[in-house]
């Protein structure tokens, strides 16, 4: 970013952009949560890490079929009681975009989650369906490794608080300008003008 505004004899620190992605970031997808697009009931999900505070933290992250972010979680922990956070806080944030059927690598943690999960919607009915073969989560693994490119070589960030803002931020404005929202326009422009339109309807 710095590098990128000094190309247009723009001067500014680098505190000064860390400071614009720690405020803006969760701004930015909280109001871009009712625009966002919800196309598919199949579900791709994996975790991958990264590092905060010198430990290695966990990042879940589910998109669908056509490559939409769902949503993401960081946590410390890599375990069932995580996995389950996660989903079920995907599952409220798309509310009656529920799952049909969620694609997970042959990991087990995913199996016993998907079936509480099922249970506690609907104790007679397995609602979701769980496909655990690892070749078709192949999308999920490249978005992780495109969404990571954008934090550069060193991924790492001191606090919970500071991965979160800035995760907000890269997850939203990537969306953005994959199109995956409603009412934007193509382009570097439209992408401007639907970040301008969000400030400005919601100021």
């Amino acid at each position: 970013m710095v590098d990128l505004l000094a190309e247009r004899d723009v001067s500014v620190d680098r505190s000064t952009v860390y400071g614009w992605v720690q405020k803006f970031g969760p701004e930015l997808i909280k109001r871009t949560e009712t625009r966002l697009r919800r196309e598919s009931l199949t579900w791709h999900v994996d975790e991958t890490y990264i590092r905060v505070g010198g430990k290695w933290r966990y990042l879940w992250r589910a998109v669908d079929t056509k490559g939409h972010m769902v949503d993401f979680r960081l946590t410390a922990r890599r375990d069932a009681k995580a996995a389950k956070a996660f989903l079920n806080k995907a599952i409220q944030r798309v509310r009656l975009h529920r799952p049909m059927t969620i694609c997970t690598d042959k990991a087990h943690t995913y199996a016993r989650v998907i079936a509480e999960v099922n249970h506690e919607y609907d104790p007679h009915f397995d609602s979701i369906r769980h496909i655990d073969k690892k070749w078709l989560n192949n999308r999920i693994e490249s978005d992780h490794a495109a969404m990571k490119r954008l934090l550069g070589y060193q991924q790492s960030f001191r606090s919970l608080r500071s991965a979160k803002a800035t995760l907000s931020g890269i997850e939203t404005i990537r969306s953005i300008k994959h199109g995956h929202v409603h009412d934007k326009k193509p382009g570097i422009k439209g992408e401007l003008e639907f970040i301008d339109q969000l400030f400005a309807t919601a100021a």
